[in-house]
């Protein structure tokens, strides 16, 4: 009887952007997992497992035999498994800020300033980066978000792609996990409605004003028309993650209205999205949404 194929999940990337968080989690969901283990063992690790197993090995420039530029090549080599790569990154200022906080030493600048060896690291392992699978930025994730993401893409055994709706607001940051990014700040902007201010683009007073703009029509009709046909491209070419995330100023009205709006779009034609508001619990603020008035009216 044939063996049924083991699930292999690398976890690389940036040393401190939050591989060991990542493997603590795949743990509690199932896998199988171990933290930089030397690439000569790999094969047995896998050839120890049950069949059908999902495994997931940490491995950076801590672990003995790591060469970006041959270990994706390796580990294809290995029979009988399912192989992806998944990168952890982090942005070089927070980085900084987690090595300052945690008073740890960078591994490849134990002598000299952290920024040597962030910079080294990035260098090096920027070809994993590109051929990755998928790319975590952990940049703005606290812990609780990061477990959020883990779950949605490797919580389940079943290996389906997996398709993110993700709103935001741009005065808070850009969506740095985004495939794809929609700018909705064209859009009638609810905030300056007082009594729309508190409410959140889940409510549907808020849908209804949004949809009330001319524009809104139309833009969501072709929003849908090119999500159709561009994600189950990105899944045929081997994408197994897409993320589309839809950005107004502060991530509370238009944006999570977009993703809500879409979201239901999709699911009638046969997906099946999950969706995150990553800034709905920030209050509403004056000073995020900007000047309500015209450039000329407020000059």
């Amino acid at each position: 009887m044939e063996r049924r194929r083991s699930r292999l999940l690398l976890v690389t990337g940036m040393s401190g952007a939050g591989k060991s968080t990542v493997l603590d989690v795949l743990e509690d969901l199932g896998w199988d997992c171990a933290d930089n283990l030397p690439l000569n063992l790999v094969s047995g690790f896998v050839d120890g497992a049950a069949d059908g197993a999902r495994l997931a090995i940490g491995m950076d420039v801590r672990s003995r035999g790591f060469d970006p530029a041959t270990l994706r090549d390796s580990l294809h080599a290995i029979p009988n498994i399912v192989t992806e790569l998944l990168y952890i990154d982090c942005s070089g200022n927070e980085l900084l800020r987690r090595y300052a906080a945690t008073r740890r030493r960078h591994p490849l600048a134990p002598d000299r300033p952290a920024e040597d060896g962030i910079a080294r690291e990035r260098a090096s392992t920027a070809t994993l980066r590109h051929t990755a699978d998928s790319i975590i930025d952990t940049t703005e994730l606290t812990p609780a978000d990061l477990r959020e993401e883990l779950i949605r893409r490797y919580g389940s055994d079943a290996e389906q792609p997996v398709l993110t709706l993700m709103s935001f607001g741009f005065a808070r940051g850009i969506a740095r996990t985004a495939d794809l990014v929609f700018d909705l700040r064209f859009l009638a902007n609810p905030h300056w409605v007082d009594d729309l201010r508190p409410l959140t683009g889940e409510d549907a007073p808020v849908q209804d004003y949004v949809a009330a703009d001319p524009a809104w029509s139309d833009t969501v009709d072709r929003l849908e028309s090119l999500l159709t046909d561009w994600i189950p491209r990105y899944w045929a070419a081997g994408k197994n993650y897409v993320t589309v995330a839809f950005g107004c100023t502060g991530g509370r009205h238009r944006s999570v209205a977009a993703a809500v709006e879409m979201a239901e779009r999709l699911r009638g034609a046969g997906f099946s999205p999950n969706v995150r508001h990553r800034d709905l619990p920030s209050p509403p603020r004056d000073t995020i949404e900007g000047d309500r008035r015209s450039p000329v009216e407020a000059s």
